[in-house]
C-alpha cells in the first residue's frame, strides 16, 4: 500500500512503524509542518518520500495525526485532492466538530472518523514505538456515511492489528471520551500544577516524591499544543465532568474536616471496585 502520514509524532509515527510490520512492502510518504520532525522521521526509516500535492492522489490511506484544531482545518483540503481510492482517516481524540466540519464535503465518503485509544505522554517522532496500534480499542464514527470499499480497506488493516473495534455517534464519544480520558489528563495536569506551586516554597518535596505521584501525573508530560485543543473543543462535555469531580473533591473534603472516618472508609471501599472493572477490561482485551 502507499500510505500518506500528516503529523508525524507518536501516533503517526508508530502507524509508520506498525503497517510496515504488516506489509513490508508498504511506502510511507510524510508529511509536517515541522521541518526537523521530517528530517528526523526520514532518519528514523518512519517515512520514504514526503507527502506533497505532486505524489498525494497516488495514495491508497492518508493517516491524520495532528492535533484536533490543525484537522479541522486541513481535513477539507486533503480531501479536495485526493484520489477516488484514497481513504483519509484522522486518531483524534475529538471526533463531532470535525465530522461536522467536512459534513457536506462533495468527498465525505472517503473519510473515516476514528479515534485509536492509545498513546503515551511522549511526542515527536523519536517517540514512536512499534506494537502501538496492536491488540487496542479503536472507536469508529459515522462508519454509515463512509464508501463501503473504502471502510472495509480500513477495517482489514485494523483486523490485521487485532484491533477491538467499537462503534459510536460523534456526540456519545466525546462525552464518554471526556470522563475516561480527557478529564484524567486534566486530573494529572492541576496535580502537577499544585505541587509546582508548593514546591516554589519547600525546594525538596520533589524528594518525597514516590512512585504514586509519579505515575499519577504522568499524563502532565504530554504536549500542551495536543491537549489544549482537545480541552476547548470538548468544552461542554468536559465542563460537565469536572463539575462532577470537583463535587467528589469537596464531598472528600468535607468528610476528612468532620473526621469522619466510617464515611471515608465506606467511599474508598465502593471507589475499589475500578480494580474489579479494570481487571475485566483487561482480562476481556487479552482473549
Amino acid at each position: 500500500m502507499n500510505i500518506g502520514i500528516v503529523g508525524l509524532g507518536l501516533m503517526g509515527g508508530s502507524f509508520s512503524k506498525d503497517m510496515k510490520d504488516l506489509d513490508k512492502k508498504s511506502v510511507i510518504y510524510g508529511q509536517d509542518k515541522s521541518s526537523q520532525h521530517l528530517k528526523s522521521s526520514f532518519d528514523l526509516n518512519l517515512i520514504d518520500f514526503k507527502l506533497d500535492d505532486n505524489n498525494i492522489s497516488e495514495l491508497d490511506l492518508i493517516l491524520i495525526s495532528v492535533p484536533v484544531d490543525e484537522t479541522i482545518k486541513i481535513l477539507p483540503k486533503i480531501l479536495d485532492k485526493v484520489s477516488n481510492n484514497t481513504i483519509v482517516v484522522d486518531v483524534g481524540s475529538t471526533k463531532s466538530k470535525i465530522c461536522k466540519s467536512i459534513a457536506n464535503h462533495k468527498n465525505r465518503r472517503q473519510f473515516l472518523a476514528m479515534h485509536p485509544i492509545s498513546g503515551t505522554e511522549n511526542s515527536g517522532p523519536s517517540s514512536a514505538v512499534a506494537g502501538l496500534y496492536r491488540g487496542i480499542t479503536n472507536i469508529l464514527c459515522e462508519v454509515d456515511k463512509t464508501d463501503p470499499i473504502l471502510l472495509n480497506k480500513v477495517l482489514t488493516i485494523l483486523n490485521n492489528l487485532n484491533m477491538k473495534i467499537i462503534y459510536m455517534d460523534p456526540e456519545s464519544h466525546d462525552e464518554h471520551i471526556s470522563y475516561v480520558s480527557h478529564l484524567s489528563h486534566v486530573t494529572s495536569f492541576i496535580l502537577a500544577k499544585t505541587v509546582i506551586e508548593k514546591e516554589r516554597n519547600e525546594k525538596n518535596i520533589f524528594d518525597l516524591a514516590g512512585s504514586g505521584f509519579e505515575s499519577t501525573v504522568r499524563l502532565a508530560k504530554s504536549s500542551p499544543f495536543m491537549w489544549t485543543p482537545i480541552f476547548l473543543q470538548n468544552k461542554y462535555n468536559l465542563v460537565e465532568a469536572l463539575d462532577k469531580y470537583v463535587k467528589n473533591l469537596n464531598d472528600l473534603k468535607t468528610k476528612i474536616i468532620n473526621d469522619d472516618q466510617e464515611s471515608i472508609i465506606s467511599d474508598l471501599n465502593n471507589i475499589n471496585r475500578v480494580k474489579k472493572i479494570l481487571g475485566g477490561i483487561n482480562n476481556k482485551n487479552e482473549k
